[in-house]
């Protein structure tokens, strides 16, 4: 009932897109939302109202609301404590409004009525005591008067805070929505590009806010996409002798599952089949390309190309014993490559030992490059959500896992809470926090603790990821969505070759690692760490 309903929905945007061709060309504008019911105005405490410990009220840096702001003493455990009425029970967001102008981070641990909601809340350096921001946390409220108190955690105290507000603003952006559609509005499907991943990417993660919006101009649009390529009798013209070339299959798992039309699985079929005789390492590794300059060579960045299509194939053709094996496998190899003492991987490895980049005696590439680390820990929860708990890989996953989550926190730009584009040299002047890598390691630590693969305090770790990658996105004088500091394409190279590597807005790889994150992320609660239980 499900797929009569969908191919009912295609069709009708089909006839309507061509009555819409044959009339006279107009200037198109985007159709306006829905209205949303009306939400009680959200109430705004200034915090020189407070109950202050250890600090003063100041109004020397412009832009604050009411009389002043509190500065906070220089000291672990100075606070600022508000007093709230609550008409009823039930959680809301509590938003700070703050000014960080230092050269660290700030963190407060958040309590209300002495129970910790938020231990070491980020509170972020952006350069200015003037460009106000605000930091917003869930929390459980009782009906009545509550007492909410944010505590400085570090010697040089808390940022500048100029109020609190408490509840929901009528007005939300969805940024899922926003970034679609002005992207679908930039390009059409003739227009967006080729066949090719970082297209995939995004277009993966449109699909992802098709399902949960179920605008069907959303699935339409990776229709018109995937339909240049694949005829109807399911063939389609590309070699798919690299794994890059792989990772858009998973749109014809999608387009499949949601019309049913025979001519995806024909034209993903050629992808599975294709694996039977892709040329791998020793010791069963899918080389990155089949080529002789990639010959023999396994980059971390490849494991998403090919394993989440295998999985999600296997799932929807039933070839899932298969699929889920040779993906358990995949991960397994280059993960036992790739992966050293810190928890990070190497970009690369040549088992030839004869690349330019590769280390005589190990084989592995000379640096951890963000976004071919971001692309693994995608993968491994991908793959680690559709493995039966019996399966005989799943610990060894899960192990990996684990020593990259830590890894993860570790190098943590504790300023942004984004991560560098080389990860382990944040202290060097010319590195820079990469957007694309930064959503990716953002969903994959949240989607780990949510399914229990990592322990709960990942949460947090991923929602200083998820506040440091909103940060980066922002609408622009054209009412469309940009986001920035995305890193092009990459080869494998040494530290200055990324450094070097062109910061772009509205990149695809950008764009669909933010969307995979935000769908992950927009709703979720924050899930306490154990020592934060009531």
């Amino acid at each position: 009932m499900r797929r009569r309903r969908l191919r009912a929905a295609l069709t009708a945007v089909a006839l309507a897109a061509t009555a819409l061709a044959a009339l006279p060309s107009v200037t198109s504008t985007p159709a306006a939302a829905a209205p949303r019911p009306e939400a009680p105005a959200p109430a705004v405490h200034e915090a020189e109202d407070a109950v202050i410990g250890q600090g003063t009220v100041d109004s020397d840096h412009t832009g604050y609301t009411g009389t002043g702001f509190v500065n906070y003493g220089n000291l672990s455990g100075s606070y600022v404590e508000f007093t709230v009425t609550a008409d009823q029970p039930g959680t809301e967001p509590l938003a700070f409004r703050f000014a960080n102008g230092s050269a660290a981070d700030r963190p407060l641990d958040v309590s209300v009525n002495g129970v910790t909601v938020a231990r070491g809340l980020s509170f972020p350096d952006d350069g200015s005591w003037t460009s106000w921001r605000t930091r917003t946390v869930d929390a459980a409220l009782r009906q009545g008067t509550n007492t909410i108190r944010a505590t400085a955690v570090s010697t040089g105290g808390g940022p500048n805070l100029d109020s609190l507000t408490v509840g929901r603003p009528t007005t939300v952006t969805d940024w899922s929505a926003a970034l679609v559609d002005s992207t679908t509005a930039r390009y059409t499907p003739s227009t967006i590009g080729g066949w090719s991943y970082p297209v995939g990417l995004y277009l993966y993660g449109q699909y992802l806010v098709y399902q949960r919006t179920h605008n069907a101009r959303y699935l339409s649009f990776i229709k018109g996409y995937v339909d240049r390529f694949v005829a109807s009798d399911g063939s389609i013209g590309q070699s798919f002798n690299n794994l890059d070339s792989m990772q858009a299959g998973r749109l014809l798992t999608i387009l499949h599952h949601e019309t049913g039309q025979d001519r995806y699985r024909i034209a993903a079929k050629k992808i599975r089949d294709r694996l039977d005789s892709y040329p791998r390492t020793q010791d069963g590794g899918f080389w990155h390309a089949d080529s002789s300059s990639r010959a023999h060579q396994l980059w971390a960045d490849g494991v998403y190309m090919v394993n989440p299509f295998l999985v999600e194939y296997g799932r929807e053709f039933h070839d899932a014993g298969y699929a889920e094996d040779e993906a358990a496998r995949q991960l397994a190899v280059y993960g036992g490559h790739l992966q050293v003492g810190n928890g990070l991987l190497k970009h690369a490895y040549d088992e030839s030992r004869t690349a330019s980049w590769s280390d005589p005696a190990t084989g592995l590439a000379p640096e951890h490059w963000c976004r071919a680390v971001g692309w693994y820990s995608m993968a491994i929860v991908n793959v680690l959500d559709a493995l039966p708990a019996d399966h005989p890989r799943r610990t060894a996953l899960l192990g990996i896992l684990k020593r990259l989550a830590a890894g993860l926190e570790h190098y943590q730009d504790p300023a942004t809470g984004r991560w560098f584009q080389v990860m382990d040299k944040g202290e060097r002047g010319d590195n820079w926090t990469e957007t694309s890598c930064s959503s990716m390691f953002t969903y994959a630590l949240s989607r780990g603790a949510q399914q229990g693969y990592l322990d709960a305090h990942y949460a947090s770790v991923a929602e200083r990821g998820y506040q440091g990658v909103l940060q980066r996105i922002s609408l622009g004088p054209d009412g469309r969505t940009d986001l920035t500091d995305i890193s092009i394409g990459t080869n494998v190279g040494d530290y200055a070759y990324y450094i070097g590597r062109t910061r772009a807005t509205n990149d695809f790889h950008g764009l669909g690692a933010f969307l995979i994150m935000n769908e992950q992320l927009r709703a979720r609660p924050r899930t306490p760490t154990s020592s934060e239980q009531p």
